[in-house]
């Protein structure tokens, strides 16, 4: 069976190279989408051997719609593709990962698309990254309702349902499983390591942004497609950027009512459900086997996101207002190509 590769990218250097390197002799074909990368990724990957689709310009960028760019062209040239595995070019996919997620996805036939466990690769970097592999690893494993942006897919299951949405700008993987699920198709998450992710944050700032695009993409997602989960996320994040508002609004309204120290109780009684929240959380946390200390991070970063996250949301609803398509809100800085050697011995140039 023809197993095939889908790698996506924009301007992740480095990150690039370690991830086509991950890649090179354990697939049959693979094909590297670029999304107006400026660092030299697309010379990058042609040097190591790989077919490159550079996508155009004059049209809105999202992972959806390269994704869909670079199926198409991997079926194009290889026509008896029957798996697709999607990797995003800051990921690498460890050795035995295809062989395993072509073995789940032939041993069951209702099976859509696998999925493994993604590590970052290097968390003790930043707490920022260390988060992010604990978000990236949040569910179990089993038969779930949504994959991430690195899973492999029964070409026909595929097909069957038309790809990606490519106007959706991020959320594109739970919409796409979605239509799946209800085409009668399985998705599953495998109890094994599958890639290791370069998140590469390490400024509050990157975080900020990456909070602010979640809330972007998911009101977006929300309002157009029937997904509980992204419903609750926005509602989420308007209640709890709303709390200092609620806050006074309790103290004030109890106290024209009721006098000055009811008042203050009520306050104080509202107040209390932001610490009140993030103790939950953290003692959750602490329950999956997290240390105090990334437990007590993890459920301050997580009430803190929703400040960012509602803010994504106040950008979307202006860009509608104004009538403009979704916009791409990137967070990382580009990560130069190094001179060096190719996988073929070919010399890999800077590229401004």
């Amino acid at each position: 069976m023809k197993v095939g590769v889908v790698v996506i990218g924009r301007n992740e250097g480095e990150r690039l190279r370690r991830c086509l390197e991950s890649i090179a002799g354990s697939a049959q074909s693979a094909v590297y989408v670029d999304s107006g990368s400026t660092d030299g990724s697309v010379e990058l990957a042609r040097q190591m051997g790989f077919a490159a689709v550079e996508l155009d310009m004059a049209e809105p960028f999202s992972a959806a719609r390269a994704r869909n760019a670079g199926y198409a062209a991997l079926v194009r040239s290889q026509p008896d593709t029957a798996y697709v595995q999607f990797v995003d070019g800051d990921c690498e996919l460890l050795p035995d990962w295809l062989t395993i997620a072509l073995n789940a996805l032939e041993g069951r036939q209702k099976l859509a698309a696998v999925a493994g466990r993604l590590r970052e690769r290097a968390p003790e970097a930043s707490i920022y990254n260390r988060l992010g592999e604990m978000e990236w690893n949040f569910l179990g494993s089993g038969d779930v309702g949504a994959v991430g942006g690195i899973f492999m897919i029964r070409r026909k299951a595929f097909d069957s349902v038309g790809g990606f949405d490519p106007t959706v700008r991020a959320g594109e993987e739970p919409e796409l499983c979605q239509r799946l699920g209800r085409a009668g198709w399985v998705i599953s998450r495998l109890d094994v390591d599958m890639a290791l992710h370069d998140l590469a944050m390490s400024r509050f700032g990157q975080w900020w942004k990456r909070q602010i695009r979640n809330g972007y993409g998911g009101l977006d997602v929300a309002n157009r497609f029937d997904l509980p989960r992204f419903r609750r996320n926005t509602l989420r994040a308007r209640f709890w950027s709303a709390w200092p508002f609620l806050v006074v609004l309790a103290g004030v309204g109890v106290e024209a009512v009721a006098g000055a120290w009811p008042g203050w109780i009520a306050a104080l009684m509202v107040f209390g459900l932001w610490p009140l929240q993030m103790t939950r959380i953290g003692l959750r946390t602490r329950r999956q086997g997290q240390p105090p200390r990334i437990a007590i991070a993890y459920a301050f970063y997580t009430m803190l996101a929703l400040w960012p996250q509602m803010l994504g949301q106040m950008r979307y609803v202006l860009d509608r207002g104004r009538n403009r398509s979704p916009r791409l809100i990137e967070y990382k800085s580009a990560s130069p190509v190094s001179r060096a050697e190719g996988m073929h011995g070919e010399a890999v140039h800077e590229h401004p």
